[in-house]
């Protein structure tokens, strides 16, 4: 079990590109994808991209049956997507509290797309193609944003909905949570 640092908003690694995987099943890219689970599972999180434990190749990992930063969010099929391609399936985006490992105790009132289709490869070079909605499509475009250098305050429309969570959740304009990012 190896547990990576997340690392923050701020660092090189997050603000880049990410370079596409050329091979699958090797054993370099499969102790990425185990560093990345674990880290992933340590930190509660819902999902994890590569460049935030600064390895800047197109790999994130999601899913979850239950969640306690995430406790009325339904089940999210775990998942590696590898060099994904996400296209939306309608122009309706909704308005959701979001936060990051890379944002530790921030929240922001995100704008994404209800309806995506989403394609690219699991660790063995193995075709996902899946077509989804809410909750699971939000995770899928917050984690491949961070294959292109983006964090969500960038895609934040009024910069009065981000705040530390505890004090967004002492004005009542999001609920309590169990615990922190």
């Amino acid at each position: 079990m190896t547990i990576k640092t997340v690392l923050r908003m701020g660092s090189p690694s997050l603000q880049q590109p990410s370079k596409k995987v050329g091979s699958f099943n090797t054993p370099e890219l499969n102790q990425l994808i185990q560093d990345m689970w674990d880290t992933m599972q340590a930190e509660n999180g819902a999902g994890l991209a590569a460049p935030q434990i600064g390895v800047n190749l197109q790999v994130v990992i999601f899913g979850f049956k239950d969640n306690p930063r995430y406790v009325d969010a339904p089940e999210v099929p775990t998942t590696v997507l590898i060099n994904p391609e996400i296209n939306p399936l309608s122009s309706t985006m909704d308005h959701q509290w979001e936060g990051c490992l890379s944002l530790p105790g921030m929240r922001g009132l995100v704008p994404r797309y209800t309806h995506i289709h989403y394609r690219g490869f699991d660790a063995h070079g193995q075709l996902i193609d899946r077509e989804v909605e809410g909750f699971h499509a939000r995770v899928v475009q917050h984690e491949c944003d961070h294959l292109d250098g983006i964090l969500y305050p960038q895609r934040i429309q009024d910069m009065a909905e981000f705040g530390f969570r505890e004090e967004l959740e002492m004005s009542d304009r999001i609920q309590s949570q169990p615990c922190d990012d």
